[in-house]
Order: structure tokens, then C-alpha cells, then sequence
């Protein structure tokens, strides 16, 4: 069989690594893939959103599974526009529909979900410039800091964590008024801060049945001691110490069941992966966010535990017959460390030579912001590859991910030291 993976980033290589290993797989083809997924796969240079040119590459290569890694073609439309063509409305999609992928596309549809169905989740407002005065007088009624979240997709950029109020009124006027985030912060949602500590849970659904993937937690800030501006992701840790059996069973009784029970009722036939960011408050969990795929950098980390074969539960989504597969996880822990490229999450060179890569033994290399250039691997984004490693502690898999880290080399490389600083 051959599959069709869009995307580009270290989540489509840890895919790819994964399917590749799969005795049912032929080909696997990542479009348009990035400098690791060349030596394992066939990397087709299109845009995942160009609709058109992903038809014509399934047809001409006999594709019978279509795995959407990040967003945007989600929110765009891509499995709907399969079900609408003759010739792909048979191949599946792993990944929602456009009204699914809103859980993600649109805050303010997500917060109004997760009322509906009381998943626990922050008190919160929608506010648009027409509004904007009710939007300071809800300011008001807060304690800080302050949340405000572009209800559209703005790249991972359109959360702002204010500790003053005077501040937030000027963003929230920036955000509606003068599209700080462009059209995405048209209507902006105001919400009260979640206290506790971070994780994600990662569902796998069939549109009727579920599987719960293992837990793990993200560092989003640039610098040591989580400071700085937000990024897509510095490293990742899983399992998570704290996410006990007790804690994952509320998690699914209070979060994932209603989730599944609400998209059904919504009549929204959602098939592939329900990321739900958490904040554990003393044993109790509330959601910060849903996303329509699997996180990055946190893929790096859940699909290397997983020692089953992923096609089978891609498989189970395809034919909605999730309930029939299990899958093995690892005990291990896995932990991850992105390099990024000098000056993210703002301006940044590309195009510089990456050395040492031969000589990491003890570690996967994901290739996120990677091509090739007259055969050498050269850096071609922010957040440039992650390094995971295995341990029978957090402190071990560290500690394997940062002498891996020693050996590779680029110009203005950065990453921080301290992943997992408040876990270990």
C-alpha cells in the first residue's frame, strides 16, 4: 500500500519513520517533506494546501491513505475536497473535515464546544472592534495575567499572556482593531488564566470509537526557565511523571468522552487525531486548547514509545474499526531537544550547513526546517530538528538527547538546556 503524508515538518518525518517500518506499506510519499524524510521516503516539492496538485499525485501514484499532518489544510478543506471528487472520495483521510478542523480554526467555536458539552475549561469572552469597550469591561473583571487568543489560525503566534491590564487593553485593540494577526484576530477570546502545570493528551478517533495515545509535555518559550516569546515547541517529555493513572482517568471521563459524545451530536464525522492541551490543577484537569493533529515538537516523542505498527491504527481509522486495534508502549521515557536557527521565533538566516549528523549514535534526528543543497543538509527553517532519545528516566533520555546535541553543528545554533527543568 502506499501513503501520502503532507507536511513538512519533524511531526511528518516521525510519521514517515513509523510507516516506513510497517511490513503493509509499499511507498511512503511526504509532500513536500524535508531533508530526513528524503533518505526514507519520496519527497514531492507541492504545497500541502494546493489541492489540486495533491489529486494529481495521488492518482499517478496509486495513494490509498492520506495522513494531513499540520493544519492548515484541515482548516482548509483537504478531506472534504477528496469527498467531493469521484476519483478520491474512496481514499481515506486521516484528519477531520472543515467543520471538525473548526475545534482548532476558530477559538471561539472550541470554548462554545466545550461549554455546550461542559468540558472544563477557562471562563472566557468573544470580542470583535465593534465590541471593544465590553472587551476592556471584561478585562476588568479578571485577575491577571491576562489571555487573549486570536480565534483564527496565526501560526502558533496568536496567544498573548499580559500581566497588565493596561497592556492587554492595547493589545486587544491591536489584535481587533489594527489585525495584529491579520484577519485571524478579527474576533479575539478573552479567558481567565488556568493555573497548574502543562501536558497534552493525544486521541486517535474513528469518528465512534477512540484510542488514548500516551501523554507528554511541551516547552514553548525560547529561553531557559520557560521565558521569553512563545515558539512552536523547544522539547518534549513523555510520559509525563505527574499524568497518573488516576489523573488520565478523570482526563478521559471529564475531557475525551465528552469530546467524542459532542462531535457525534454535533453530527461531525471526525476521523484522525484530537490533540488536547491541559493544565493539570491539583489532580484536575481543565482544557487550554484542542488542536485537529498531532503536536510538534510532541509527535517526536508519543509515536517513537508506540512499538506497534501505526498503520494499524490508521488503518482502524480508515475502516472504522478503531475498537478492534491495540497498540504496545514503550515504559521508557522519551524526551526531545529542538535546534533551532539563531534569532527565532523572529528573523532568522537559512541556508547554513549542518555538520556532525553521521556521527549521533544513541539518538533519533527528526528533520524539522531542513533541505538539501548540492547534496548537504542545510538548515531551511526556525526550529531546525529535535533529538530524541530513550532513558529509564527523564534525566538519562536528557542526558543521551544533549551529548547526541554535542556532536551536531550550525551556524548561530540554539536550543535550551533546561528541557524537562521542572519534571526532573
Amino acid at each position: 500500500m502506499n501513503i501520502l503524508i503532507l507536511g513538512s515538518g519533524g511531526r511528518e518525518h516521525a510519521f514517515t519513520l513509523k510507516l516506513v517500518e510497517s511490513p503493509k506499506v509499499n511507498s511512503v510519499f511526504v509532500a513536500p517533506g524535508n531533508a530526513g524524510t528524503n533518505e526514507i521516503a519520496t519527497n514531492v516539492n507541492i504545497n500541502p494546501t494546493d489541492f489540486d496538485a495533491v489529486k494529481k499525485l495521488v492518482l499517478e501514484n496509486n495513494i490509498k491513505i492520506v495522513v494531513v499532518g499540520p493544519e492548515a489544510p484541515l482548516v482548509n478543506g483537504v478531506h472534504d475536497f477528496f469527498l467531493a471528487d469521484d476519483k478520491l472520495k474512496n481514499i481515506p483521510v486521516i484528519g477531520p473535515k472543515k467543520d471538525g478542523a473548526l475545534l482548532e480554526g476558530s477559538k471561539d467555536f472550541s470554548k462554545k464546544f466545550m461549554e455546550k458539552y461542559n468540558v472544563p475549561t477557562a471562563k472566557y469572552k468573544s470580542f470583535t472592534s465593534d465590541n471593544l469597550e465590553d472587551g476592556f469591561a471584561f478585562l476588568e473583571t479578571l485577575e491577571p495575567p491576562y489571555v487573549l487568543k486570536a480565534d483564527g489560525l496565526a501560526a502558533g503566534k496568536g496567544v498573548l499572556i499580559l500581566n497588565s491590564l493596561e497592556e492587554a487593553k492595547i493589545e486587544l485593540k491591536e489584535m481587533v482593531s489594527n489585525q495584529k494577526f491579520g484577519e485571524a484576530s478579527s474576533t479575539v477570546v478573552i479567558e481567565e488564566f488556568l493555573k497548574g502545570i502543562e501536558l497534552s493528551v493525544f486521541v486517535l478517533t474513528d469518528g465512534k470509537n477512540y484510542k488514548i495515545l500516551p501523554s507528554a509535555k511541551d516547552y514553548k518559550r525560547i529561553g531557559e526557565g520557560d521565558v521569553g516569546l512563545n515558539t512552536g515547541g523547544m522539547g518534549a517529555i513523555s510520559p509525563v511523571p505527574f499524568a497518573d493513572d488516576n489523573f488520565l482517568n478523570k482526563v478521559e471521563e471529564l475531557v475525551v468522552k465528552p469530546t467524542i459524545d459532542g462531535l457525534q451530536k454535533e453530527g461531525i464525522d471526525y476521523k484522525g487525531f484530537i490533540f488536547i492541551g491541559l493544565m493539570n490543577d491539583n489532580g484536575n484537569p481543565s482544557v487550554v486548547e484542542y488542536n485537529v493533529r498531532m503536536g510538534d515538537p510532541e509527535t517526536e516523542v508519543v509515536l517513537p514509545r508506540i512499538e506497534s505498527d501505526l498503520f494499524e491504527l490508521f488503518d482502524g481509522v480508515a475502516n472504522q474499526t478503531l475498537n478492534e486495534k491495540s497498540f504496545v508502549v514503550t515504559k521508557q521515557t522519551a524526551t526531545t531537544v529542538m535546534l533551532v536557527s539563531g534569532g527565532y521565533p523572529e528573523a532568522y538566516d537559512k541556508n547554513k550547513e549542518i555538520s556532525g549528523l553521521e556521527d549521533v549514535a544513541d539518538s533519533t534526528i527528526f528533520h524539522a526546517g531542513t533541505a538539501l543543497k548540492n547534496g548537504k543538509v542545510v538548515t531551511s527553517g526556525g526550529r531546525v530538528m529535535a533529538i530524541t532519545s530513550f532513558g529509564d528516566s527523564i534525566q538519562e533520555a536528557l542526558d543521551k538527547s544533549y551529548e547526541s546535541i554535542s556532536k551536531i553543528s550550525f551556524d548561530k545554533m540554539n536550543y535550551r538546556k533546561d528541557i524537562g527543568f521542572d519534571l526532573v
